[in-house]
């Protein structure tokens, strides 16, 4: 990479491929295209397949196909997540050797019990931005001998960050530099609010929220525009930025394209993919149309 590369704003793409990419992506790409050009940056790909259970070669070459038919290009090579797994093992074992990271052990099924038998008492249970339940602290607050016995033992676990740790550790506010369809400006983070939230699962080597700053900052983004579904998320990726010495880019969320009932567009529902609008007869300029643009 030449200097002046180095020098050039930096935006990527980053989608998963675990399912056929909607109008939502379409405008992830398309915005995140338009604004690298605008610039005069560079644009990269970044395919996020730790899930290798639901992603798949297929998915991956439909990504391909719809941004080829959106005009959309991107340096090479793409960075593929599976095929850098020991730098997110680096990053955890980084954090885990200054006691900011514990093995949990309760399953989805013990949280879940927990969480309903403290509800039916009438009191409230913390939950993150999401709405799942924060994480018992049981296991964060185990001695560390018997955290070891299990870890020999074999006992199934994920490694969740100590987020009370991690903030007595830093001992100062965090902020990010936003540019979106929300708030703009200088954005106080708010990571406490996501409780210890899991960084690597015995399924899943590593968490989106580690993967993704490890990837940013390797790959020297310096801009990230996503939906603004992830707002919330970034100040948990600001809190990891600052614990692993890593820089920080500049955020955009842009707005969410909704389905007739109101809610975001997703893989999982099996909402319309770009592939089959263009089996309509849709161009690209006509999804262009379709989100706003």
């Amino acid at each position: 990479m030449t200097t002046s590369e180095r020098q050039k704003p930096v935006f990527r793409f980053a989608p998963s491929p675990n399912g056929a990419l909607h109008l939502g992506h379409a405008l992830s790409a398309l915005l995140n295209h338009d604004m690298a050009r605008a610039e005069q940056g560079r644009l990269l790909l970044r395919i996020e397949d730790i899930d290798q259970t639901r992603c798949t070669p297929e998915f991956e070459a439909g990504i391909h196909r719809d941004l080829d038919r959106l005009d959309i290009r991107w340096e090479s090579p793409v960075r593929r997540q599976s095929e850098h797994l020991p730098e997110y093992q680096a990053a955890l074992h980084a954090l885990i050797e200054r006691g900011l990271v514990y093995p949990a052990f309760l399953t989805r099924g013990e949280v879940k019990a927990r969480v309903a038998a403290y509800e039916a008492a009438g009191e409230s249970w913390p939950r993150d931005p999401d709405g799942t339940p924060h994480y018992p602290a049981g296991d964060r607050d185990r001695p560390k001998d018997e955290w070891q016995e299990m870890l020999t033992a074999g006992r199934k676990h994920a490694w969740r960050l100590d987020m009370r740790k991690a903030l007595d550790l830093i001992g100062q506010l965090l902020f990010w530099t936003e540019t979106g369809d929300g708030r703009t400006g200088e954005i106080a983070a708010e990571p406490g609010v996501w409780g210890d939230v899991i960084l690597s699962r015995s399924d899943a080597p590593s968490s989106y929220h580690l993967s993704v700053v490890v990837d940013d900052a390797l790959q020297g983004v310096t801009h990230v525009v996503r939906g603004l579904d992830l707002f919330h998320a970034t100040s948990v990726h600001r809190l990891l930025q600052v614990l692993l010495g890593l820089p920080q880019p500049v955020y955009h969320h842009h707005r969410l394209i909704l389905g007739a009932d109101g809610r975001k567009l997703s893989k999982s529902e099996g909402d319309t993919g770009l592939g089959e609008l263009r089996a309509q007869g849709m161009s690209g300029a006509d999804i262009r149309r379709l989100v706003g643009l």
